[in-house]
């Protein structure tokens, strides 16, 4: 019962048994993209901690993120238009191939703006990390905040009632981190500021990432 393919057995079967999959969207329709991820070629490079970023396009579109933390190997698993539910599709891929010693975690953006209640995407959130942990109990898991943004901005309750939801349910767990990035992208009014992003009104500019980048970097110590 101790043996390490027991263990492994029993690690499968609590997976399937915590995050049942259904999906509001077809998870396939990223097949491609995930499949470019996993071929990109990479190292191990074990001098360095091992960063993963995944979540939706604010992370995939975050082309300095591994310049932006130096003294780290940093790699980016973003894949656009994803949700909480995606990322579970494809946590084995993303995540469990690499286990990384740092997994910053950007999802909930578009669970929202799909019309998700966020009590729901935050259950969908709290099975995974459930599972990160039992799997990967090393990784030190950070949940990064919905963004603001303009285009969203008529959807401002439900993002406030999820980034509570976010935070609440890392209280209560050693090894994971909820980071606000909502606070420090809006303005004296409490408005979302409206010099953070491209033509779109969605997806951030360089100015955005480098608020990401500021907050961020509390959390990685080690680079400054």
């Amino acid at each position: 019962m101790n043996s390490p393919e027991m263990k492994r057995i029993l690690l499968l079967l609590f997976s399937v048994l915590i995050i049942p999959e259904t999906f509001a969207q077809d998870p396939l329709r990223f097949a491609t993209e995930i499949e470019a991820i996993q071929n990109r070629e990479f190292e191990k490079n074990n001098d360095l901690p091992l960063v993963v970023f995944t979540g939706s396009s604010s992370i995939r579109f975050w082309r300095e993120v591994s310049e932006s933390f130096p003294g780290y190997q940093v790699l980016n698993h973003g894949f656009g238009g994803s949700e909480f539910s995606d990322l579970i599709h494809y946590r084995q891929e993303l995540i469990y191939d690499y286990g990384p010693d740092y997994l910053f975690i950007y999802e909930g953006d578009n669970d929202i703006s799909s019309g998700e209640n966020p009590r729901d995407i935050a259950e969908e959130a709290n099975n995974l990390i459930t599972e990160i942990k039992e799997r990967l109990p090393e990784t030190r898991i950070f949940v990064i905040s919905a963004k603001p943004s303009i285009s969203r901005w008529h959807l401002k309750e439900n993002y406030e009632v999820l980034n509570q939801q976010l935070e609440r349910l890392t209280r209560s767990r050693l090894g994971t981190y909820f980071i606000d990035v909502w606070t420090p992208m809006l303005d004296e009014q409490g408005v979302v500021r409206n010099d953070l992003f491209i033509a779109d009104d969605l997806h951030m500019n360089a100015a955005g990432y480098e608020i990401w980048k500021s907050v961020i970097g509390q959390y990685l110590p080690e680079i400054k």
